[in-house]
């Protein structure tokens, strides 16, 4: 597996010579000249440079004097870790390939570029400002020329259907492979992007083998971008889903770009940025067709709303995502959300509930949910095992939540899941307030870095 990129802050630390821990020392020496504490040690900087935390802004000051450098200003320009050399901007809304006709091989080409810069260890920018995401999202919500229609199902045979169908047939095998061999099938996946971005750069196929190509475009590019998601590699996630995003726009498929939208919308609540998820949920919303689709946006929207504290706009999205997932359709249920069920609208109306401070209920959600759901979709267990070990703090028990989340921490090493070990440790200050309790030791043990 590629090893991620450093992180600006080890960069720089790197430049300067310094290992973590003497980052930590010349840290609480820069706050003891100004006559204040600072509890930074070699932990806290690997939570910086590693997990994606980021420093108050007391401790980005004292982080610019450790390294010798201007300190940013609170409201300065560039938020953290922009303002470190070498860090680059987030990318704004006229960096991104806007949305129109013939943009999905531009907008692809942006994403392979930023793996290429990956590979290359190149310090690459980090994230898509919430700006830029909303102008796009806001273009998709209010299209300002007519989509293309549908593309006709028989047709004569041709050359080019030999290929195409080659290419649809390994989709469809490298992407139903189970869990635990997705890892394994990702350089396929990335191969058949590449070969389906370079047919659709030709442009010389008829208006049917073109739709089926953007159809493979938009699949491939959200396989891929979970798969960096998974890692944590954000910034390439998002270009691999804007660049599907464009695909469905070029193609027509309203609720598939409403899935890709949804996706950049789960990353903006997992970064912390439950306002711009919310944003986009919400231009989702304006266009989604198919009740189940309807339904998971709500509920996306119902855990960013949980996470803004709105109450009131939580539970009225719960009850829409209750009532449409039930709705009758005559289209089947599009491909992107084909895996949702009651089970996974328990845990999040559970987990919702538990960000409102609704424990109890919460509890007894996600314990529902998680027994319905099938042990097929294990990675999706393990993230719901960290739920069920929230909830089990929550209600402080923690001997509960660390078996929780022990399990959760096994079956995420043992698929390959950097996510879901990420949630795991998320809840290791948690744990730090029992630090008696059966299974807590170990677990703190484990998930140190």
């Amino acid at each position: 597996m590629d090893e991620t990129p450093a992180h600006p802050l080890a960069a720089a630390r790197e430049a300067a010579g310094l290992t973590r821990e003497q980052l930590a020392a010349r840290v609480r020496t820069a706050a003891g000249r100004r006559g204040l504490r600072s509890g930074v040690d070699k932990s806290r900087v690997t939570k910086w440079e590693v997990n994606g935390v980021t420093p108050d802004d007391q401790h980005q000051s004292y982080i610019a004097d450790a390294l010798g450098l201007p300190a940013p200003a609170p409201d300065g320009p560039l938020p953290w870790p922009y303002w470190l050399p070498g860090a680059g901007r987030p990318l704004r809304a006229d960096d991104i390939v806007a949305l129109g006709p013939a943009t999905t091989v531009p907008a692809l080409r942006e994403a392979f570029q930023a793996t290429m810069d990956h590979t290359r260890r190149r310090i690459v920018v980090s994230a898509v400002s919430s700006t830029a995401l909303l102008a796009l999202a806001g273009t998709w919500a209010h299209p300002s020329h007519p989509h293309p229609a549908q593309p006709p199902h028989p047709a004569p045979e041709t050359a080019a259907d030999d290929v195409i169908g080659s290419l649809e047939q390994a989709t469809a095998l490298f992407t139903s492979r189970a869990t635990e061999d997705r890892m394994l099938t990702v350089p396929m996946l990335e191969a058949l992007l590449q070969s389906v971005t370079d047919l659709l750069e030709e442009d010389r196929h008829s208006a049917r083998d073109t739709a089926r190509l953007h159809v493979l475009a938009a699949k491939l590019a959200q396989e891929v971008g979970w798969h960096r998601f998974d890692l944590g590699r954000h910034a390439e996630a998002a270009r691999y889903w804007i660049g599907g995003l464009h695909s469905t726009h070029e193609l027509g498929d309203i609720d598939a770009g409403a899935g890709l939208l949804s996706d950049l919308a789960y990353q903006a609540s997992w970064r912390s940025r439950p306002s711009t998820a919310a944003d986009l949920l919400r231009r989702a919303l304006s266009r989604a067709r198919h009740p189940a689709a309807r339904s998971l946006l709500h509920l996306r929207l119902a855990r960013a709303l949980a996470a803004l504290g709105d109450h009131r706009g939580t539970h009225r999205a719960l009850a829409a995502a209750r009532k449409l997932l039930d709705a009758p359709a005559p289209d089947p249920v599009p491909s992107w959300c084909s895996w949702y069920s009651t089970a996974d609208l328990a845990v999040d109306s559970g987990q919702a509930l538990l960000d409102l401070g609704d424990t109890r209920p919460a509890h007894q959600l996600i314990r529902e949910g998680q027994a319905e759901l099938p042990r097929a979709r294990i990675k999706t267990y393990g993230v719901f095992q960290t739920y069920q070990a929230k909830s089990f703090l929550k209600l402080r028990e923690p001997e509960q939540a660390a078996a929780a989340a022990a399990e959760a921490l096994d079956l995420a090493l043992r698929i390959g899941a950097p996510r879901c070990v990420q949630l795991v440790r998320d809840l290791t200050p948690r744990f730090e307030e029992f630090p008696d309790a059966q299974g807590v030791p170990a677990l703190l043990a484990r998930t140190a870095v």
